[in-house]
């Protein structure tokens, strides 16, 4: 290719690229969807049914009260209100979502991931430290203290979480680029999970004694998510 101008190479590369993308499957929004042989053993996947485009209305379009603080007296200290397609129907093939996250003074949202999004996360009240875990086999940890005003940004899929260290309530918002970015708590999911992993797992993969594991697998790991149609906490 000598002598082709470089910004040929380039476009044909990308073309190449933007080829390859398409053939892609559409990125899935469940965390797995098993081949039925009957139409009456499925459910639809991906999104949900769309409604028809003459009954939808603003309201489909709505959600009122996101200003509201939600309750914090809980083990954790922390409330997450999730606003994603569940809540706000017109999110549906739209790619995002929304959340607030309220923390008491040393709440925690404990180290999680979402698997089908990144996160922006921007300060509107208190002080935050928080960071996340790259992946294997470096697992560099990048950590940030944040103000009111301040932006941070969780990739996708990586362990995250979020630490109030000031002496007053703590209020942040959270945009995510999926209508469902769903949530793996690590904890709840490694030690609650149903059934149970077998303790031997747990003992060998932690390096823990017994006695430890079964505490924890008897522990009831709180959720702190609320979700957001739900008033009565707040």
């Amino acid at each position: 290719m000598k002598g082709f101008p470089n910004y040929l190479v380039a476009l044909a590369l990308m073309a190449l690229a933007c080829s390859i993308a398409s053939a892609y499957d559409p990125a899935p929004l469940q965390d797995f969807c098993v081949a039925a042989n009957s139409s009456t053993d499925a459910v639809f996947v991906n999104g949900k049914f769309c409604k028809d485009p003459k009954f939808v209305t603003a309201n489909d379009f709505f959600f009122q009260g996101l200003n509201i603080p939600r309750s914090t007296a809980n083990l954790l200290g922390s409330n997450v209100t999730i606003l994603n397609v569940d809540e706000i129907p017109g999110l549906n093939t739209l790619g995002i979502s929304l959340a607030r996250l309220d923390l008491a003074p040393y709440g925690l949202i404990p180290p999680h991931t979402h698997p089908r999004a990144s996160e922006i996360l921007v300060v509107l009240e208190g002080t935050l430290y928080v960071g996340f875990i790259t992946s294997n086999p470096d697992n560099r940890f990048f950590s940030k203290i944040l103000n009111v005003g301040d932006v941070f940004v969780f990739p996708i899929g990586l362990i995250h979480f979020e630490f109030n260290v000031g002496k007053s309530n703590a209020v942040a918002f959270v945009g995510l680029n999926s209508q469902n970015p769903g949530l793996i708590t690590i904890a709840n999911n490694v030690f609650g999970a149903n059934p149970a992993i077998n303790p031997d797992v747990l003992i060998k993969a932690f390096q823990l004694d017994k006695n430890v594991v079964d505490y924890l697998q008897k522990k009831l790991f709180l959720s702190n998510i609320l979700s957001a149609g739900d008033r009565s906490e707040s």
